[in-house]
């Protein structure tokens, strides 16, 4: 979403694109993601609560939050980075900076998809709902969007009760005691949404290199910079985005990105409800994101601090079942389909990494954390300005990749 976002609205600006990928377009955490275009929840990632779950708690491959033993140096700087900014302060400061990009992430996605070229729509959530075992459990959201207001985000939401729930989504079970109708966001297909953005962008004259592995990237000076494949011959170019995800560093790190990119990985599943749901649900309090995707229903949730390569842990699959079963109803979790585990690209400050290097011919988009999605096309729009020399919003100022 993030690479292919920038690639259009520099095109916007008249300029040529070529997009190269090692896996294909959609293939990584733009593919198995929730989908959601929600302001309302996209909020810092390093917040206070993470530091009051205990060790106990994130050893546990159960828990929402996982943290596996491990001596890795680079995970232990990364949580230690992460850890000093679960502060109240840090919090708060980084929530203003959410607040502005929020404001205007719907907008990005407008002019996204404004001349139809990007035929998959983003659809409005009417309304986006929440649920929640209680009263208390509930509690905990109306007080974070109650903060989130404090700094200029608009919240526009009604509390439920469970009948009401169910008579928007029948497939709720009796678990769901209570909930919230949230106003103003959306929700896409994910893999169906990306993959017509590149569509879009391909029609638009730019050449789409699948299986192009990026070994290297040379700073060439005046005469541009040369993308070195694993195999295969070079492309060279006036500039290069590398919006690489988690492995952004392995190539920006010497082009001075300092920043550590740690995957904050995801799971997700489908399954086909006997009542098909046609709004997008979170429950909060167990850390689930359920999407309907038209023919099936995708369950998506967790967050675990791993390499991104190791494999799907099945455990962490069954803890999402675990979790979603009592609230809902006509699931036959067993004929699950889609398995799948992506990395999501997580800052310690949890600030994107959007701007030029040490190289103005080298820029970096990414580091979104969970909202690379939401992010996406206002973070492409914004570099694209910015590498254009058009005038970008204060706000920019917090993405730099070399702080």
């Amino acid at each position: 979403m993030v690479g292919l976002s920038t690639a259009y609205f520099l095109q916007e600006r008249g300029v040529r694109v070529t997009v190269v990928d090692r896996a294909g377009v959609a293939a990584g955490s733009s593919w198995g993601n929730a989908g959601w275009i929600s302001p309302a929840l996209t909020l810092p990632l390093p917040e206070p609560a993470v530091l009051t779950y205990g060790l106990s708690a994130v050893v546990k491959p159960s828990a929402p939050l996982y943290i596996p033993v491990t001596a890795s140096p680079k995970l232990l700087r990364f949580l230690l980075g992460f850890a000093r900014h679960c502060t109240p302060a840090k919090w708060r400061s980084a929530m203003e900076v959410y607040a502005e990009v929020n404001r205007v992430s719907v907008e990005a996605f407008d002019e996204l998809t404004a001349d139809g070229s990007v035929a998959e729509p983003f659809r409005l959530a009417d309304p986006f709902l929440a649920g929640f075992k209680s009263v208390k459990d509930r509690q905990a959201i109306v007080e974070e969007f109650d903060v989130v207001t404090k700094y200029g985000a608009k919240v526009d939401y009604d509390l439920v009760d469970g009948e009401e729930m169910r008579s928007i989504e029948p497939t709720l079970g009796d678990g769901v005691q209570v909930g919230v109708k949230l106003r103003g966001q959306h929700f896409i297909n994910p893999p169906k949404f990306v993959d017509s953005l590149a569509d879009a962008v391909r029609a638009r004259g730019a050449e789409i290199l699948s299986g192009f592995d990026v070994k290297d990237i040379i700073d060439l000076g005046t005469p541009g910079v040369r993308v070195v494949p694993v195999s295969g011959d070079p492309i060279t170019a006036d500039a290069v985005v590398i919006a690489t995800g988690t492995w952004m560093g392995e190539l920006a790190h010497k082009f001075g990105v300092r920043q550590l990119v740690q995957a904050g990985r995801g799971y997700s599943f489908t399954v086909i409800p006997e009542a098909m749901p046609t709004h997008p649900i979170y429950f909060p309090t167990q850390r689930v994101a359920c999407t309907p995707l038209g023919d099936r229903f995708r369950i998506s949730g967790m967050m675990e601090f791993r390499p991104a390569d190791t494999p799907l842990d099945p455990r962490r699959v069954t803890a999402i079942i675990n979790a979603a079963r009592p609230m809902f109803t006509g699931i036959d979790w067993e004929s699950r389909k889609e398995e799948w585990v992506g990395s999501r690209p997580c800052t310690p400050d949890g600030l994107p990494l959007i701007g030029a290097t040490r190289s103005p011919r080298v820029q970096v988009a990414g580091g979104h954390g969970m909202w690379g999605i939401t992010l996406g096309p206002l973070t492409g729009k914004y570099l694209a300005a910015s590498m254009t020399g058009a005038e970008v919003p204060a706000v920019m100022q917090h993405f730099d990749p070399l702080r």
